[in-house]
C-alpha cells in the first residue's frame, strides 16, 4: 500500500490464485486427496481443480522456474511419515498464510505428513526458511480430520461476493438482459 498500488484484498485464493507452499494447506474447511504411485503423489484440492505433484525422488532439478507449488520432491519415512521437500516458490502474489506474510523465492520447505495412531487424523508440521525473511526456521502445524466426503467440485468466481463490505472488485452488473 505504500507504493501507492493496491495489493491482493485478503489471501491469493480471494482472487482465484492458488495458495501456494505451505499457505494451500493452511485454508480451513478446505478438503483434499491424495493420489499415490511408486513415482509420483498428487495432492488434489476440491478448491478450483488445484493439484500438486510431488515426485518421489531424492534430489531437485538443476534449473527450477519458480511457480506457484514450486518442485516438491518426497519420500516416506520407516514409520510411514511423508516427507516433502520443496524449493522454487513464486514470490510474487503469493503469502506464506492467511496474515499475508510475505516470503522471497529463496524460501525453502519441508512438510512431514503422518497418519495419526487412530487412522482418522492427518497431521502435518511444516518447517519454513526464507534467509531473507526470517531470522530463524518457522514452524508451522495443521490437523485434519478424515470426514466422509462426496469430492464436490468448487469452482473459483473471482471474488464474485462482497463478504466484508469493501467491494474493492466488483462484478459489472447489467441494467437489462442481454436475451
Amino acid at each position: 500500500m505504500l507504493s501507492g498500488r493496491r495489493g491482493l484484498p485478503f489471501a491469493a485464493q480471494s482472487v482465484c490464485y492458488p495458495g501456494g507452499v505451505p499457505e494451500q494447506l493452511l485454508t480451513p474447511a478446505q478438503p483434499f486427496y491424495f493420489i499415490q504411485t511408486p513415482k509420483t503423489v498428487w495432492m488434489i484440492w476440491e478448491s478450483d481443480h488445484m493439484v500438486r505433484r510431488i515426485q518421489m525422488t531424492d534430489r531437485h532439478s538443476e534449473a527450477v522456474k519458480p511457480s506457484w507449488f514450486g518442485e516438491s520432491i518426497g519420500h516416506y519415512e520407516s514409520d510411514g511419515t511423508l516427507v516433502v521437500d520443496t524449493i522454487g516458490l513464486q514470490a510474487k502474489n503469493s503469502y506464506l498464510d492467511w496474515f499475508r506474510t510475505p516470503h522471497t523465492e529463496k524460501m525453502h520447505v519441508i512438510e512431514r505428513y503422518k497418519l495419526s495412531a487412530d487412522g482418522k487424523a492427518l497431521d502435518v508440521v511444516v518447517r519454513v526458511e526464507d534467509p531473507d525473511t526470517f531470522n530463524e526456521p518457522l514452524y508451522m502445524a495443521r490437523r485434519w480430520n478424515k470426514v466422509p466426503n462426496q469430492r464436490l467440485e468448487m469452482v473459483c468466481g473471482e471474488n464474485n461476493g462482497d463478504h466484508f463490505g469493501g467491494n474493492l472488485f466488483p462484478i459489472p452488473q447489467a441494467d437489462a438482459p442481454d436475451f
